[in-house]
């Protein structure tokens, strides 16, 4: 694979993350509120194992998928 391609995949990838989170946003305002006043009430750790827990399935899913 060439580094141009791989760079797309990445590109694109990024771009999917953002049209994610606008849904999110868009679709979902308050909930999205709701969720952000919680996730600040979280100790840092918590917060920093539910990261890496939805990289790693994120990660899983990808293999499969790929």
């Amino acid at each position: 694979m060439s580094p141009d391609f791989m760079s797309h995949d990445l590109a694109a990838a990024l771009c999917l993350v953002l049209v994610i989170e606008g849904l999110v946003l868009f679709a979902a305002p308050r909930s999205w509120q709701t969720m952000v006043r919680e996730a600040l009430k979280m100790e840092p750790n918590r917060l920093r194992i539910f990261g890496a827990v939805a990289m790693v399935a994120g990660l899983l899913f990808l293999q499969l998928v790929h």
